[in-house]
């Protein structure tokens, strides 16, 4: 369930109804009543799922969903006590009953310091804007102009700088948000549909960890449904921008205009040079670097460090580029007359 600090659940549907509202069709179970969404791993009672890619049959197979969305030919692999819908385009469809089942909570209302402070300690600057819910600890200091959503939740002797913007986060103690820095906006999701693309609806968090560093004018999206979480310590440069449901570790570093896809998993003491590319669903082993300018589209075991692009073991990339130069210089010379 999306958490109610951030999310509005909305009444539930019967299976009919919604199958109805979408343009699929009902299989089986069209009496059922649904209540949230979630993805096929974590689905339970009350919750609609959806199988878009086969690669995930196994995880359909095993789904605790009170109802599934899926491609008509994967109807018999569901489970045979979830309710099913088959449709077309399911991530689509599973879209849309996410906006039918959950609402983003609005800041339709701003609250006082008094509200949102633990104690005289926090320090509130001129401009700032406060959504209902949100606590701040105590010795926090809110910049000049920074927006902090409804529910928010601010640790203890934080530091968040001037015109921040803070929304579906949790954030630990001695934090640091620089300038212009955003929080929790909705992360690059997107699907098909027979009418063009839509937007798939956020509804994950962003966990910011004790110690963590953000430097100016980052982003870190929210969670498309899982949270994206930074690992306790990890320092990010200015410019650097991390992609929904990214799991950083602890102590990296993230040097200035590195992009980190979606669900990429980082383990403990990884470091980033500036402007590293990094693909999605990729995983990067405790104690990796990667080289500045580098382009990552396959996983780094523990420990290595990887060069170039597309990016491979930092003495591989070395004995190419000089294989390649010698290439180069053997067929330079004066040219025949």
């Amino acid at each position: 369930m999306p958490d109610p600090r951030f999310f509005e659940t909305l009444s539930p549907l019967s299976v009919a109804d919604l199958a109805a509202r979408v343009g699929g069709t009902v299989e089986r179970g069209g009496e059922r009543m649904v209540r949230s969404v979630a993805p096929l791993s974590s689905a339970g009672e009350g919750a609609i799922a959806f199988l878009g890619d086969r690669k995930f049959a196994k995880a359909l197979a095993e789904t605790r969903a009170d109802c599934v969305i899926t491609p008509a030919e994967a109807v018999a692999a569901a489970p045979s006590g979830s309710a099913v819908i088959s449709h077309r385009t399911p991530q689509a469809a599973w879209a849309q009953a996410s906006a039918m089942l959950h609402r983003t909570i609005a800041l339709d209302r701003a609250a006082s310091a008094a509200e949102a402070a633990e104690d005289d300690t926090v320090v509130i600057e001129p401009g700032v804007i406060l959504g209902q819910g949100v606590r701040i600890g105590r010795g926090s200091r809110i910049g000049a102009n920074t927006v902090i959503g409804p529910g928010v939740q601010i640790g203890r002797d934080c530091v968040i700088g001037s015109n921040v913007s803070v929304g579906f986060a949790l954030i630990g103690d001695r934090v640091k948000l620089y300038a212009g820095a955003r929080i929790g906006e909705a992360g690059f999701g997107a699907t098909g549909t027979a009418a063009g693309v839509m937007d798939i609806p956020q509804l994950g968090r962003v966990v910011l960890q004790d110690g963590v560093t953000v430097g100016a004018n980052s982003c870190i999206d929210r969670g498309a449904y899982d949270d994206t979480v930074i690992g306790e310590n990890t320092k990010i440069d200015n410019l650097v921008m991390v992609g929904h449901n990214c799991v950083i570790g602890r102590n990296c570093l993230l040097v200035a205009n590195t992009g980190i896809s979606g669900s990429v998993t980082v383990g403990d003491n990884v470091i980033f040079g500036g402007k590293a590319g990094i693909g999605d669903h990729i995983t990067i082993g405790e104690g990796a670097r990667v080289a500045a300018g580098a382009g990552v589209l396959a996983d780094i075991p523990a420990g290595e460090t990887w060069s170039g692009y597309p990016a491979r073991p930092i003495r591989q990339f070395l004995r190419e580029t000089v294989w390649l130069a010698k290439q180069a210089a053997s067929r330079k010379g004066p040219r025949e007359s």
